[in-house]
């Protein structure tokens, strides 16, 4: 078989297994279904099954730096302890995505929201449209209360499981 022209051929490298076993603990560890890893002309990429964590951003990792010289190192200042973070979703219920889909907030583009910030549900309320392949699906509170939060748009792709809205229940 004859090259083409202009073509280069290189020979594929041989990665050491045991590198890539401990990438793939890396990643078991962490969690992560996908992995890029490129250095000079060595690249690996590494994919295992499983749907990535909604709203979650990718994780990168990079090698340690090396140590700075001991003449070179600046003192090391300790901050005061930070003051414990607050939950401010404690106490209140995320209505989820059923499905995946396109979220509509209102019936239509002229009516007012199903719901909005203060205003109360029961478990029948409709909170929102999401339409997923040309249906429309009524999604329902399933729970009484007060909406505290409205965390998506009109409009907005929505995923499975992703919070909507934030209640407190009565």
């Amino acid at each position: 078989m004859r090259e083409p022209v202009g073509a280069q051929w290189r020979k594929p490298q041989v990665v050491d297994p045991e590198k890539i076993r401990s990438l793939v603990e890396i990643m078991t560890e962490h969690d992560l279904c996908e992995f890029s890893w490129r250095s000079g002309e060595e690249e690996i990429v590494l994919k295992r099954p499983g749907p990535p964590a909604v709203g979650a951003a990718p994780v990168m990792y990079s090698a340690p730096a090396a140590p700075a010289p001991a003449a070179a190192a600046a003192p090391v200042e300790t901050a005061a302890p930070a003051a414990p973070a607050v939950d401010e979703n404690a106490g209140l219920v995320a209505i989820k995505s059923p499905m995946v889909g396109t979220i509509y907030i209102a019936p239509d583009p002229e009516s007012p929201p199903f719901v909005t910030e203060g205003g109360r549900v029961s478990p029948t309320s409709v909170v929102c449209i999401v339409e997923a392949m040309k249906v429309f699906n009524e999604i329902k509170a399933e729970i009484s209360g007060t909406v505290k939060k409205v965390l998506v748009k009109n409009e907005d792709p929505v995923e499975f499981g992703q919070p909507l809205f934030m209640v407190k229940p009565d």
